[in-house]
């Protein structure tokens, strides 16, 4: 039996979206921007898919457009908005725990002058909305705040802290990373106070290779790709027709049914925590206080540490039994520097190379979350008879 538990890495598509990308790329192939029959035929997957994301996230279809993935989207939203409204101020906000493609991103962006204050979070990986009071200045252009932790599944006060941005200052803008979100959370731009939002299509059932920036139509906004002029002279290139529609499909799919689909995955989340927590020597990171099942955190991650064991070996160890799961961000799991994540809300030294990631999906079942316990009570003092000899 697989038991696929990485879904924070990427997810697997829903067979209608494959058997819909299959008849684009087979079938409807043409350039969306000819002027053919073929092109007329491509462009109208383009409307369904903003049409379909615009209802959605209750924005116009004009304030999308569709990236190669969560990483461009940061990308073009960041270097994008500093560029353009570097006249204003140099100062940018963001958090220690994002996404590399934030902080990779802000790294970049120091280096060419800018000026970037990085939030601490609490023990749970939350920010503390006085501290980014205490942030913004006069010369505070953007902010750059993950919706949904993809390491620990923390949800960080979106709508607070927007409606805390713009009444310090209505002309600085507010980006957020909801590539873990998006699908899995009610998200609305515009109530929410967002100017930015970037999501991706493999985090969702959806295909790799596309993800989605919504630009408010009041953004001043730089393009960072060149070329013919497509996407309103905002994003060039031949749009991705079979992705995007893969990702509209995806999206429109999730939300459909997404109360039953989100109380499935809490009751997972809970199984699991309720059962992992039988072993000694295990630590669930990021819970809320008096929430011991993740109340109040992502319904798809969880992240425990297991004393005395290296991730690596555990993850292995787990594939073994066909059980996948990853030792952190899939972003970063080949790179030998400890999670900044786990730094930053505070875990013991001694676990930061002992923690593993859990992630869900609407595929996941509750026979899948027992077998996966079931070898972990198995495997991990196995483990640790190990590692003590």
């Amino acid at each position: 039996m697989e038991v696929y538990m990485d879904n924070s890495a990427t997810t697997r598509t829903f067979p209608e979206v494959a058997e819909l990308m299959t008849k684009i790329m087979c079938e409807d192939y043409g350039n969306p921007s000819s002027l053919h029959m073929k092109g007329v035929e491509a462009e109208k997957y383009l409307r369904y898919a903003k049409e379909t994301l615009a209802r959605i996230l209750k924005v116009e279809e004009r304030e999308l457009l569709f990236t190669s993935g969560g990483t461009e989207s940061d990308n073009m939203a960041l270097i994008g908005c500093a560029l353009a409204n570097c006249r204003r101020g140099n100062h940018l906000i963001t958090t220690q725990v994002e996404h590399p493609a934030i902080l990779q991103t802000m790294r970049y962006l120091e280096s060419q002058g800018y000026r970037v204050t990085y939030l601490p979070v609490d023990s749970c990986g939350r920010i503390r909305l006085e501290d980014l009071r205490r942030a913004m200045t006069p010369e505070t252009i953007l902010v750059s705040i993950m919706h949904t932790n993809n390491e620990i599944g923390a949800l960080q006060p979106i709508e607070e802290a927007g409606a805390l941005i713009k009444q310090m200052n209505p002309d600085t803008l507010f980006h957020v990373d909801a590539v873990q979100g998006f699908g899995k959370s009610r998200i609305y731009p515009k109530k929410m106070h967002i100017d930015l939002l970037s999501a991706s299509g493999h985090k969702i059932h959806g295909p790799k290779g596309v993800g989605l920036l919504y630009v408010g139509e009041r953004v001043k906004i730089q393009p960072i790709v060149f070329g013919g002029g497509q996407q309103q002279n905002l994003r060039s290139g031949t749009e991705n027709v079979p992705g995007i529609a893969g990702l509209a499909k995806a999206a429109e799919m999730l939300y459909s049914h997404f109360d039953e689909d989100h109380a499935r995955l809490c009751a997972c989340k809970k199984r699991f925590i309720e059962g992992v927590e039988r072993l000694d020597q295990v630590k669930v990171n990021g819970l809320l206080p008096d929430a011991p099942y993740g109340e109040g955190t992502a319904a798809h991650i969880v992240s425990v540490s297991f004393a005395g064991v290296r991730s690596e070996v555990l993850l292995h160890a787990l594939e073994d039994k066909g059980i996948y799961v990853s030792a952190g961000s899939a972003c970063s799991a080949h790179k030998p520097q400890p999670s900044a994540t786990l730094k930053a809300i505070g875990v013991d030294k001694s676990l930061l190379d002992s923690t593993i990631r859990f992630s869900f999906s609407v595929f996941t079942t509750e026979e899948e979350i027992d077998v996966c316990l079931q070898a972990l009570y198995n495997i991990v003092p196995m483990l640790r008879r190990y590692s003590r000899r």
